[in-house]
């Protein structure tokens, strides 16, 4: 397995359209992704930065997400920056 890890900036006065926006585009669209199998977002408690974290069933999909993501970006006019985006092997899980 491997994973994908991406890093947003939201922008504090935008923290709800940011949410909205992950529930009704980000979710939906991860879902159709190729070989994901799970993935989590959480938000920095005391921060700004919104992390993803997907697993998915081999390398090349993992990269595969990651150089599409990483490419694209948010649309235009979102409340998220993109910080990165980095690709990872699972070494161990539970």
């Amino acid at each position: 397995m491997h994973g994908v890890i991406i890093d947003v900036k939201v922008d504090p006065d935008r923290e709800q359209e940011a949410r909205d926006m992950l529930n009704n585009m980000v979710v939906p669209r991860a879902r159709t992704h190729r070989g994901i199998i799970t993935a989590y977002w959480l938000q920095d408690i005391n921060g700004d930065i919104l992390r993803s974290i997907q697993v998915y069933d081999t390398e090349e999909n993992a990269k595969e997400t990651a150089q599409r993501i990483g490419s694209q970006g948010p649309p235009p006019g979102a409340p998220v920056t993109l910080v990165s985006v980095n690709t990872y092997e699972v070494i161990a899980h539970f």
